[in-house]
């Protein structure tokens, strides 16, 4: 793998998404920043231009931490620039009693003559969490399923994995993408629940343990998933490959090897190239 610095930004927030030369990254308090990608050739060191910054629709109500963000197929209107947005809860309610464990919510993107505006259109959960059986080989006692997601666009399917913090393996579940038309009304929210339950699980395979799991995306049957913190913390900043159809992690880089030592968090694909970023505001492309 080769990995080069191309550009920098202000400062890195969690996952991003980006689309038509448009890169969107979310923090943990639901803001989203935008910011241009047309001047990223590869061949020097950029700056990106920050386009704009809005909050998430409803995010006083149910804010995610937006450990994983990634566009989907379906647009909400034929006519709009951007299919619908998907961002996961992962950990912001994790000393909740609700802790809206598996919650990943989908918001329809627009542009405006002042910037750029979300509304949240619905809500996927996985509602088999508690259910320890189902998330883990052993006994269920250290298993965190607080998990990220991914979407093959291709096939229409979504993924989501867990993570745990005391055994050696993740695993993995696929479901038919849910349509935006799926669900039930949320009177808590104003938009469609859908819940995601055994029945409906495709597949299901465990392979190596990810982490601290941070960003990921899906591209051409593979699993992207960046890990860790800084390599201070001793939880290094690394990347795992996982071939969803082999089911098994065919890639895992440590980021040291590369002089990177930042906590991972963006991780993405456009237009075939691979890009990472780093908690610092770095952009990488990364070449396999």
């Amino acid at each position: 793998m080769d990995i080069k610095h191309v550009a920098n930004f202000v400062r890195s927030r969690q996952d991003g998404a980006i689309f038509n030369n448009i890169f969107f990254t979310i923090n943990a308090h639901g803001e989203c920043y935008v910011y241009d990608m047309t001047a990223v050739d590869g061949n020097k060191i950029v700056d990106l231009k920050e386009l704009a910054v809005f909050n998430l629709d409803k995010f006083e109500l149910i804010c995610p931490h937006s450990n994983s963000v990634v566009f989907g197929n379906e647009y909400y209107c034929e006519d709009d620039e951007f299919p619908i947005l998907y961002t996961n809860i992962y950990n912001n309610y994790a000393n909740e009693k609700d802790k809206l464990v598996g919650v990943c919510l989908a918001y329809r993107i627009q542009k405006t003559t002042q910037g750029f505006t979300s509304t949240l259109v619905q809500i996927i959960e996985i509602g088999f969490v508690n259910d320890t059986t189902l998330w883990c080989s052993g006994d269920g006692a250290d298993v965190r399923p607080y998990g990220n997601f991914v979407i093959d666009t291709q096939n229409d399917t979504y993924w989501a994995f867990t993570m745990r913090d005391k055994t050696n393996s993740t695993r993995y579940f696929s479901f038919d993408m849910p349509k935006l038309s799926d669900g039930e009304p949320d009177i808590n929210y104003g938009v469609n629940r859908v819940v995601l339950t055994a029945d409906d699980i495709k597949t299901c395979f465990d392979c190596e343990y990810h982490n601290y799991i941070q960003g990921a995306c899906f591209n051409d049957g593979k699993v992207y998933s960046v890990e860790g913190f800084s390599v201070e913390s001793g939880k290094k900043p690394a990347l795992r490959v996982i071939d969803v159809e082999a089911k098994k992690q065919i890639l895992h880089v440590e980021f040291i090897d590369f002089d990177l030592d930042a906590e991972p968090e963006m991780i993405c694909f456009s237009n075939d190239i691979c890009y990472y970023c780093d908690a610092h505001g770095h952009m990488y492309k990364l070449e396999f």
